[in-house]
């Protein structure tokens, strides 16, 4: 055993060095920051034309004083609610309003015509779905006028609610599953086009010819998980001190069941556990693929079952302690996103150390299969083949 774990160093350290120090490794730190900044940048520009461009426009077909009255109603519920929740107003043409609204150079949803007492909204079916309560909110503003009731409302502090203090854990539990799966998605793939290129080159059977096939697969592994390591640390840097310096230094995220120094552990060990059973899957798949091809066609149905499998753990986090989150435990390729949603709301330890060690055992198991296909369909076939065509030369020779 010690053999296997030595020569499976000594292939990690070769591989990790490769993909670090190659000249790609730096677009491949950078890579996934620009759909980040870009997402930030188009967010705050989506939810600036939404709050300021997007809200439906009503036209006032009534008289001065009514659409004044109707205007300072708006101002004190904009003040009061947002602006963003409530339509705009602007003045229209008195007249017709199925006329004004069928006009080419109209720019209203609906009409508003009448008095303030009595309004009359004018539109399609589904616009005066959506608009009728606010029309109605802002006339009954208008009605009231002065006379608008304000309600001070007395604040009383508490220093913890567990209501929302759950709320906040399942938040944190259901964040920490997304991050941990995309992150896997993104780095295992890795391990597929590694495999088939040195497939290709013939570079692994002359690693498998210089250490026992265990020790190959185990040092990719650990060498894409080290390189996977290095890019989180990179890119949790560039996020951390892009969120200090957009949200300020006050910043203070709710605290997990197990608190935050475990919960950080348990969310590296829990990634690396769901990397090591999806990459010895994949280092699997690789080892059977010839060409880059065949990859593709046997990575999809696994990422899609991937997805199912993400999808059943997000529902388990509603349900803690019901047979949906015992199952998504026990299933091993759900489990680390199970386990990493149950420690944000539950303070308890030792099951994530049982879940821990089945991983393991799951990875281990995988490793074996994978290693034990390549060696009956891939090695086992090349020394066929050799054989013959030594027959065959040895017959040549005769």
């Amino acid at each position: 055993m010690s053999e296997v774990l030595r020569a499976a160093l000594v292939i990690a350290r070769r591989d990790f060095s490769a993909v670090i120090f190659s000249k790609t490794f730096i677009l491949f730190l950078l890579g996934p920051l620009f759909p980040v900044v870009i997402g930030m940048a188009f967010g705050g520009l989506g939810e600036k034309i939404t709050r300021e461009s997007l809200r439906p426009t009503v036209g006032m077909s009534m008289t001065a004083p009514d659409a004044a009255r109707m205007e300072r109603a708006h101002r004190i519920l904009a003040a009061r609610i947002g602006a963003e929740n409530l339509p705009n107003l602007q003045r229209a043409p008195t007249g017709d309003p199925r006329a004004l609204l069928a006009r080419r150079d109209a720019r209203f949803m609906a009409i508003v015509s009448g008095s303030v007492e009595r309004p009359i909204l004018t539109g399609k079916a589904s616009d005066l779905a959506m608009l009728e309560r606010d029309i109605s909110l802002l006339a009954s503003a208008a009605v009231a006028g002065d006379q608008l009731p304000h309600v001070q409302v007395e604040k009383q502090l508490v220093s913890a609610s567990a209501g929302a203090e759950a709320q906040s854990r399942l938040l944190t539990g259901r964040a920490a599953q997304v991050l941990v799966f995309l992150l896997t998605m993104l780095l295992a793939g890795m391990v597929l086009s590694n495999l088939v290129e040195e497939k290709t080159n013939k570079v692994i059977e002359i690693l498998a010819a210089a250490v026992p096939i265990d020790s190959v697969f185990l040092g990719k592994l650990l060498a894409m998980l080290g390189m996977s390591f290095v890019g989180i640390g990179f890119w949790g840097s560039a996020i951390v001190a892009g969120v200090k310096l957009l949200a300020g230094p006050d910043i203070a995220p709710p605290t997990p069941a197990v608190g935050w120094p475990i919960f950080l552990l348990l969310g590296a060990v829990y990634f690396t556990m769901a990397y090591a059973l999806l990459g010895s899957l994949f280092l699997g798949i690789g080892a059977q693929a010839a060409t880059v091809r065949e990859v593709q066609t046997l990575n999809m149905p696994v990422t899609m079952a991937q997805m199912g499998v993400f999808f059943f753990a997000t529902y388990a986090v509603d349900h803690m302690g019901s047979a949906p989150e015992v199952a998504a435990i026990i299933f091993p390729f759900s489990s680390p996103f199970a386990m990493i949603a149950r420690a944000a709301q539950d303070a308890a330890i030792w099951p994530h150390l049982l879940a821990i060690g089945w991983q393991a055992i799951w990875v281990a198991v995988i490793i074996r299969l994978g290693v034990w296909l390549f060696r009956r369909h891939v090695l086992k076939s090349g020394r066929s083949s050799r054989r013959r065509l030594f027959r065959r030369r040895s017959a040549m020779v005769k």
